[in-house]
């Protein structure tokens, strides 16, 4: 089956010979392709409404594999039992719905060995979720397609992993060189921006934060000619933040601004 580039990366992120949970899957793609391919010996593709359910039990009987993908109907992780699987997708939702199907199924992820998570928005309230249930962020990346940007996250249980990498390690600050002093990253930052992300800065990593910085400006302005008693607060957060990240920004390599 031809994948999406989004979702073709996604799939090379799953170990070989896992058992895998594509939640909200929308025609069972990611999961006949993972089948197909050799990497996945079996799946769930879970969805909470029965037309998408519907539409990816036609495909998974289409590609002949009703043995080995059992797709359901459930809200989130409701489809799948603790220890069935031992990968988790979850791709195309905001990162504050991610985030809540994992914090509604937290028992469900007994025996997770990896999530792989790709949220459209939010992508730091993942970081945060991830980070606060002892998750390791082990690897970010960043692509663009049919001009949209993706952030794809994969994750392991902290202290099982087999680099023994750590949150502390993950989320350690530091300083950089801008040219006229230095910068610190914070830990804020690094869950803001993401910490492998930010030490790959390529082109559309860059890109993207020049437009964060394009739209956190305009509500700033925006802020400056409201006369509701929180504004003024609310400009002093957003200052501070629109400072941090064109700090931050101002460090990376300046053929990339």
């Amino acid at each position: 089956m031809k994948l999406s580039k989004r979702l073709q990366f996604i799939m090379e992120q799953i170990p070989d010979g896992s058992t895998l949970a594509d939640i909200g899957s929308d025609h069972a793609m990611l999961p006949v392709a993972a089948i197909q391919s050799g990497k996945v010996l079996r799946a769930v593709a879970g969805e909470v409404n029965s037309g998408p359910r519907d539409a990816a039990a036609k495909q998974v009987a289409t590609s002949g594999l009703k043995d080995k993908i059992s797709v359901r109907l459930g809200d989130g992780l409701d489809v799948v039992a603790p220890g069935e699987v031992d990968v988790i997708t979850i791709a195309g939702m905001g990162g504050a719905l991610i985030s809540s199907i994992l914090e509604q199924g937290l028992n469900k992820l007994q025996g997770v060995k990896q999530l792989i998570l790709q949220p459209n928005v939010g992508e730091d309230i993942v970081r945060r979720w991830l980070l606060d249930n002892h998750f390791v962020l082990t690897s970010e990346h960043i692509m663009e397609e049919d001009r949209k940007v993706y952030e794809i996250l994969t994750a392991v249980p902290e202290n099982t992993n087999g680099t023994m990498l750590t949150n502390d390690e993950v989320y350690r600050e530091y300083e950089v060189d801008s040219g006229n002093g230095t910068v610190k990253v914070t830990k804020d930052i690094l869950i803001r921006m993401g910490p492998w992300l930010l030490k790959e800065n390529n082109d559309i990593f860059t890109a993207k934060w020049m437009s964060e910085l394009d739209k956190l400006t305009r509500v700033l302005k925006s802020l400056g000619t409201s006369s509701l008693s929180s504004a003024e607060a609310k400009s002093e957060v957003f200052a501070q933040e629109i400072q941090q990240i064109r700090e931050v920004l101002s460090c990376l390599p300046k053929d990339r601004l």
